[in-house]
């Protein structure tokens, strides 16, 4: 049985967002998820989490996405985290080098209280 594909947004504090993704995020779901991605950034939050720890799957459109949202929060000094415990898109971001480029964390308490695992 398939998980349904959902999103849910709330804000941490006055700098940080989060964006919690369930399901897979694909060709069909990926505009769904840049638009949840982009409007706290567009809003100026300096820190975005993206909660991948109920995401079943992520396509290249999804790590586009996440490329995206990680240059326009840099240029402006700002951060992108990843929060994954899930081995199988883990190993994702490890076969593209993406483990080099996001900071992700294990635990969402793991991203709001700063600590990390890998770059940022």
């Amino acid at each position: 049985m398939a998980i349904e594909f959902k999103i849910e947004d709330r804000r941490e504090n006055d700098d940080t967002h989060v964006v919690a993704v369930a399901g897979e995020i694909d060709l069909f779901t990926a505009p769904d998820f840049k638009q949840h991605v982009s409007a706290p950034i567009d809003a100026g939050i300096a820190h975005v989490i993206v909660d991948l720890s109920h995401t079943t799957f992520i396509d290249s459109s999804s790590l586009g996405v996440l490329i995206g949202a990680h240059r326009r929060l840099k240029l402006r000094g700002g951060s992108l985290t990843i929060v994954c415990d899930n081995e199988a898109i883990t190993k994702t971001f490890r076969i593209t080098g993406l483990d080099g480029v996001f900071t992700l964390v294990p635990r969402i308490d793991d991203a709001v209280g700063g600590e990390s695992v890998g770059a940022g």
